[in-house]
Parts: C-alpha cells; structure tokens; sequence
C-alpha cells in the first residue's frame, strides 16, 4: 500500500512539475505593411494593384484590365502614379497620400478626388 501511494504521489509530482514548465508564446503579430505595394480597392470595388514601381487596375467581375502604369514615390507618403486608361486612351497623373498604412488618399491631375482602401 505504501509503495502504492508512493507511486501515485511521484506520479501527481511530475505531472504538476509538467504543467509549471510549459511556456506558451503569443501567436506572432503580423508585420505592418510598408509603402503601397499589394492590392487596394476603391468604394466600387475596382482593384488597383502596385508591385515594383508597377500599376494596374482590373474590374472584379471579369478581371479585365482597365488601366496600367507605373508609380514612384515623391516622399514617404507621397506617390506618383502615371496610368494609361485602356477603355479611354488616355494618359493621367494621379498623385496619392498615404493617410495610413491602409487608406491612400488621391487627386488625379484633374482635380477629381478618391480614396482607395488596402486589401488583405
């Protein structure tokens, strides 16, 4: 009985001594987003896409292209978008602000004001 207890009692010991030397790390907080490359979204669901000094923007629906070009940053919150509108033919600059890491608020060079919101 007593070699028994003795047993048990070892036993509850290290399943306790166990328990106390777990660790538990937080799950890993993801990175922040730097600059404007990856894919942002206007309020009608257009899809602009900005990766390595390129842009394009495409429709959700078809995925068709509706216009391309290239950008560059003016500062660390200013950037410079030079696009070419495929249904118009025509050439613009767009100057955007990064507001935040996840809204870019923009002015094209005619005045006509839009924000566009990062996707994740």
């Amino acid at each position: 009985m007593k070699l028994h207890r003795l047993i048990v009692v070892s036993a509850l010991a290290g399943l306790l001594a166990a328990c106390q030397s777990v660790t538990y790390s937080p799950a890993p907080i993801a990175a922040q987003p730097q600059g404007i490359d990856g894919q942002w979204t206007d309020p009608n669901g257009i899809i602009s896409s900005f990766f390595n000094g390129r842009f394009e923007t495409r429709t959700t629906d078809t995925n068709s292209l509706l216009a391309e070009g290239s950008y560059r940053y003016v500062s660390d919150q200013m950037v410079e978008i030079e696009l070419t509108s495929l249904l118009r033919q025509t050439t613009s600059r767009v100057n955007c602000a990064l507001a935040t890491p996840s809204q870019l608020n923009c002015t094209s060079s005619t005045g006509a004001q839009f924000t566009l919101v990062r996707r994740i």
